[in-house]
């Protein structure tokens, strides 16, 4: 093929990872759906039907957590190993785990298997892709065996050594992967953790294991930089502040609201300490993890409205979490504080924020939010459900969250597969949006057109 210059080489390869990766996603979830419906993975008599199978494989490899069936109790204990293999795989990207088999094998990895990494981690370039893809595979193997250990000692008590091994890896995975899919088994149908929603081993746990998850790759490696010595605080890039602080804001003002919205409501009769942690926890939690801890159908109004804006942000780019993501959400803010105060660049912490990366930022939030105001009015309309719970439900699942109000296990056919699609534009379609953004050739503005006038507001 002849390109007519660099740049439309650079995009035609792109285009080339980007088909690979959505393939292999859509591999991963078709051997999934076909493994889960094999007898021996469901429990008790039967199999799973194709539809069931098939959303519980997209929501576990695009590390959501929505499901149609409770996950404890439809499936096996080998269909819910599959469960988990299939969040590992879709926590961590494909390419990230076809990575770590060519380490540990000491096999060389190739200069193209290198931009599928960056590409799957929605990174520009390649350089120092393999040391940054060491970090993340010990980060993670650290991290989730630290929680596994944790919550063994925690679930133990009531389910023995084996019961509570089981629980706690299968979690600490999900936590850290942001899946939201539980185990637990106790509490009844789709309770998820409620039964420890007053446990605070259990919460302060997953708690760190989502925020780790979710604060990005990038950020990581930065960081543990600053622990070595070979960064200074004030050295890191703007990327990484803008991260740090976005998280940290996101989750203090979640935290304040939920706690103020839910006094008279699930809160009504807890200590002010319980309070403080379970307010906490549904703002890490709203972050793309999706563990239940208060039973979400019972929120208020004003929570549900909270849950809705901190869903749909999700976490920071380069992680597993979802959502149009911190930096995104940032950027879009400091434009319009810039604007109001009439200054025509856009800053932060010493550095002008291109006015491209303004553009994709606008781009990201409307297709998203299009997507899941679109979503909801189909299930709203198609099943005759209040626009305020579809909608939180097609937030929750573009957002790659899992939360639910409790809609989701009574929708029809055709609205679980709209949510299937929406759960995977939402895992798959951020990588692609964030590719297109990064090698889109920009315009020839030596050319313009007359202005014309129109009025705003």
């Amino acid at each position: 093929m002849v390109f007519k210059n660099d740049t439309s080489r650079r995009r035609f390869r792109s285009k080339s990872r980007i088909r690979t990766i959505t393939g292999a996603f859509l591999a991963a979830i078709a051997v999934g759906t076909l493994v889960l419906m094999l007898p021996f993975c469901r429990s008790g008599a039967g199999r799973a039907d194709l539809l069931t199978a098939l959303f519980t494989a997209t929501s576990a490899t695009c590390v959501t957590g929505l499901s149609v069936v409770d996950t404890a109790t439809y499936w096996s204990a080998a269909g819910r190993l599959v469960i988990l293999c299939l969040i590992q795989v879709g926590g961590l990207g494909i390419m990230m785990l076809g990575a770590s088999v060519a380490l540990a094998v000491r096999r060389r990895i190739t200069i193209g298997q290198r931009l599928l990494i960056s590409t799957s981690l929605n990174l520009e370039g390649a350089a120092g892709i393999v040391r940054l893809a060491r970090m993340i595979l010990r980060g993670t193997l650290l991290f989730e065996g630290a929680g596994a250990v944790a919550l063994t000692l925690f679930f133990l008590p009531d389910f023995g050594f084996w019961g509570a091994l089981e629980r706690g890896v299968f979690l600490s995975v999900s936590a850290f992967c942001n899946a939201g899919f539980d185990n637990l088994g106790v509490g009844g149908r789709f309770a998820s953790i409620t039964p420890y929603g007053d446990h605070v081993g259990v919460l302060l746990t997953l708690s760190v294991l989502i925020i780790v998850g979710g604060i990005g790759f990038y950020v990581w490696n930065e960081m543990l930089e600053v622990l070595r010595g070979k960064r200074r605080l004030r050295r890191l890039t703007l990327h990484t502040r803008m991260v740090l602080t976005a998280t940290a804001v996101l989750l203090l003002a979640g935290m304040a609201g939920f706690f103020i919205a839910e006094a008279g409501n699930t809160g009504a009769g807890a200590s002010g300490g319980l309070r403080l942690l379970q307010a906490f926890f549904q703002s890490v939690t709203c972050r793309t993890a999706g563990f239940d801890h208060l039973g979400q159908g019972n929120l208020s109004s004003a929570s549900i409205a909270l849950s809705d804006i901190l869903m749909f942000i999700g976490g920071s780019p380069g992680s597993v979490a979802g959502g149009i993501k911190t930096t995104t959400v940032s950027v879009l803010v400091l434009s319009a504080w810039s604007t109001l105060r009439g200054k025509k660049r856009t800053e932060a912490f010493g550095r002008t924020i291109p006015q491209k990366s303004i553009f994709d930022a606008m781009m990201l939030f409307f297709l998203a939010f299009s997507a899941a105001l679109l979503g909801g009015l189909i299930i709203s309309i198609g099943e005759g459900a209040a626009f305020e719970a579809a909608f939180y439900e097609c937030i929750s699942a573009i957002a790659t969250v899992g939360l639910s109000t409790g809609l989701t296990p009574a929708l029809g056919t055709g609205s679980r597969l709209l949510l299937i699609l929406l759960m995977f534009l939402g895992r798959v379609g951020i990588i692609t949006v964030g590719m297109a953004a990064l090698t889109r050739e920009s315009p020839d503005d030596s050319v313009r057109l007359p202005e014309g006038r129109i009025l705003i507001g």
